[in-house]
């Protein structure tokens, strides 16, 4: 099962303020052991809302809108994607895992849908068309990730 962690954002890192040096050896150590454990599929921060955009969906039209946004509580400043067993496990790890933030803070654990989730709607063709798409995103990331090497 693979599950979203979502590190809501706070004021602090919607103002642009970096994390300590403390905070950062801290998660670089807990994303060790998210590593060495095979759990760890991805994961980032995420710069603050003020540099960032939506995209408003009405029917045919697209509407962007500019951040910031307005409710911090609701805005996630980072992410990590797990491969875990269960929800329970995910929890566990997340209670392990330092506070995000110098205040209170908040991270909310999602499951990540999958192929079996959708049933009879998700046909092969569409199954096939899924493999496909995720082979070459997996290709263009190896590529991307060996060309900045070779620099």
């Amino acid at each position: 099962m693979r599950f979203m962690i979502i590190v809501k954002a706070s004021k602090d890192s919607e103002a642009g303020v970096m994390p300590s040096e403390k905070l950062l050896a801290e998660m670089g150590k807990f994303n060790e052991e998210l590593s060495n454990a095979g759990i760890l599929l991805a994961g980032e921060g995420l710069h603050a809302s003020s540099k960032g955009a939506r995209v408003k969906f009405s029917g045919s039209t697209r509407t962007v809108i500019d951040g910031p946004f307005a409710e911090t509580k609701e805005l996630i400043a980072g992410f990590w994607l797990w491969k875990v067993t269960s929800k329970e496990e995910a929890i566990e790890w997340v209670k392990r895992c330092p506070n995000p933030h110098n205040e209170d803070s908040e991270i909310e654990i999602r499951q990540v849908f999958e192929a079996e989730d959708f049933g009879a709607e998700f046909t092969p063709e569409l199954r096939e068309q899924e493999d496909r798409v995720r082979a070459q995103a997996a290709k263009t990331a190896s590529d991307r990730s060996a060309s900045r090497d070779r620099r």
